[in-house]
């Protein structure tokens, strides 16, 4: 059965059981009266391959290499431009590529970065030298986030991604040969059914829609809002100062609501400090438009990354791609990363990317599935762009297949990766 008829058969089925639904009065994850009246306008419908949800730093590099696979790609986010904690959240130094003196994240993610770097007259960190202990920070590379984002965007232009920014899912329901899901933004309503869905959320958003199982712990992980006092500064060449925000949370709107205002209170108090004191700088010249969040939700997966996993650097028999950073646990009374012992590099595995008992379902970025403190050696960019690009990979490869990414060969999904110039473990 070819992909068209696939296409075709999912959209029926798509409509028939939504229709019904709506017709009920009620959406699975939504309010039907509420989303009819933000997106009364334009209804849209959209067939893919592959529909990644989220356009962060995981999905955008995920999105890129669905697409430069030759799957028909949707990138769906809700802000105005890509790149999210790198961008919008202002963390524009990613890290790690590289563990003791070797390269060992690459591909589609760290091809943006060094084009960003050139773009904006840049450097890169000298990798040949390991940093001394707790100063990782050395090796996080400087970016321009303004040119970060637009050239993010550009290659997932030239791949062919189709990119609808301003929507959010609404109701997401399983076919026989894949997705069904409604989005919507303001004046816009778009049905889009897809063979295979990636979360790139940062908290599995649709992972929780579908009620699959997922973890968080009591109290996340303070986040960050950046900022800089001063006078005039080369935006993309500084690191910015920052403001904990503790009980940071990005799983719903009310308290990202509360992160955003907290964060404002108190630079606004800093600045105000300042001023009484009649400091030279007292100005506010650049300010994230919202907080950075470091932990929500995260699956349950096929496989849970432990901290021994994590710290022992286990390589997985079906690892895809590398991870490296301290382990960096942050709390009220601030962070000490214990840095990773000589040589060791950690692994993920693709089970790890793949939610418990789902099909045609996998997950990218900070929610894999792991333990707290394995995840927070996990979340950093680095990572997230080749857990990204490791899902796209596999999803594009499951669609041409019409399976699921775990029944495709593992080493063709890892060949397609050294296609892209991505670094795969290797078992010793």
């Amino acid at each position: 059965m070819d992909r068209d008829r696939l296409q075709r058969r999912g959209f029926l089925q798509c409509t028939a059981a939504a229709g019904a639904t709506w017709a009920a009065g009620s959406i699975a994850g939504g309010d039907e009266s509420r989303a009819s009246k933000l997106g009364a306008g334009k209804e849209l419908q959209s067939q893919a391959d592959v529909l990644v949800i989220g356009g962060g730093t995981a999905g955008t590099i995920a999105a890129i290499q669905a697409a430069r696979a030759g799957a028909r790609t949707v990138l769906v986010e809700q802000g105005s431009q890509l790149g999210g904690t790198m961008t919008v959240g202002g963390v524009a130094f990613p890290g790690l590529f590289h563990a003791w003196g070797k390269q060992i994240i690459s591909g589609i993610g760290w091809e943006l970065v060094c084009q960003a770097v050139e773009m904006d007259g840049g450097s890169l960190p000298d990798f040949a030298t390991p940093p001394p202990p707790r100063q990782h920070w050395h090796h996080q590379v400087l970016i321009n986030p303004y040119v970060y984002a637009v050239l993010a965007e550009e290659a997932c232009l030239e791949a062919g991604v189709t990119i609808c920014y301003y929507e959010f899912p609404l109701s997401v329901q399983a076919t026989e040969d894949g997705w069904c899901v409604d989005t919507v933004g303001p004046g816009t309503r778009r049905r889009i059914v897809c063979g295979q869905l990636i979360d790139c959320t940062g908290g599995a958003d649709v992972v929780g829609m579908l009620g699959l199982p997922r973890l968080r712990e009591q109290e996340t992980q303070p986040g960050s809002m950046l900022y800089k006092f001063g006078d005039e500064f080369q935006a993309g060449r500084e690191r910015l100062d920052a403001v904990y925000v503790h009980g940071a949370d990005s799983s719903n709107s009310v308290t990202r609501t509360q992160a955003n205002l907290t964060g404002r209170r108190e630079i606004l108090r800093r600045l105000r400090e300042r001023q009484a004191n009649g400091e030279k700088h007292a100005r506010l010249v650049q300010i994230q438009p919202e907080a950075a969040f470091r932990e929500s939700y995260r699956i349950q997966g096929e496989v849970v990354i432990t901290h021994d996993d994590y710290v022992t650097g286990r390589v997985f028999d079906d690892a895809i791609c590398h991870a490296f950073y301290p382990v960096d646990l942050h709390t009220r009374s601030g962070v000490r990363p214990h840095p990773l012992d000589e040589g060791v590099v950690p692994t993920v595995p693709l089970r790890a990317l793949v939610p418990k008992g789902s099909r045609r379902l996998m997950v990218a970025g900070r929610c894999i599935s792991s333990d707290r403190l394995a995840n927070s050696g996990l979340r950093v960019q680095a990572t997230c762009m080749a857990t990204g690009q490791a899902a796209g990979a596999a999803a594009a490869l499951a669609a041409q297949r019409n399976s699921t990414p775990l029944d495709v060969p593992l080493d063709v999904i890892r060949e397609l990766l050294r296609q892209n110039a991505a670094i795969v473990p290797l078992r010793e």
